[in-house]
């Protein structure tokens, strides 16, 4: 995970002294602006250093080494629902919050009990019925 880590901490450190020249642009009169870029400043750290800390962890993937192989990569590389219905129903009720702030505030309200109806939901599909571990 050294590229992913690299990449988001360039990133991250690229946003700080984009944030404090554009301060100085708009004379620090626009605040939105600022905090915007040192939340993307923020984010890239956070990221990176996630990134960082789980790779110690994980130790070194195939990606990550000169000398590996094709085939140390094959093989299962996570568990996916093929035939589950709950990310269509959160996705539904992000557009129904979406539309919500475009549309009146009350409705946000409602794609937001529906999205987390949806993520409890799915994060506990396989902890009941059928297919219950």
């Amino acid at each position: 995970m050294k590229i992913e880590t690299m990449i988001f901490a360039i990133v991250g450190v690229f946003f700080l002294p984009v944030a404090i020249v554009y301060g100085f642009l708009v004379e620090w009169k626009e605040w939105v602006g600022i905090l915007a870029l040192l939340l993307c400043f923020g984010l890239g750290i956070m990221i990176s250093s996630y990134l960082m800390l789980t790779g110690r962890r994980v130790g070194l993937r195939p990606e990550d080494r000169d000398d590996a192989e094709i085939h140390e990569g094959a093989g299962e590389q996570g568990h996916f629902s093929p035939w589950s219905w709950w990310p269509l129903v959160l996705g539904a009720s992000a557009a129904i919050s979406f539309l919500g702030v475009a549309v009146g505030w009350w409705i946000l309200f409602i794609g937001a009990g529906i999205a987390l109806v949806a993520l409890v939901g799915w994060v506990f599909e396989y902890s009941r019925g059928d297919h219950a571990h």
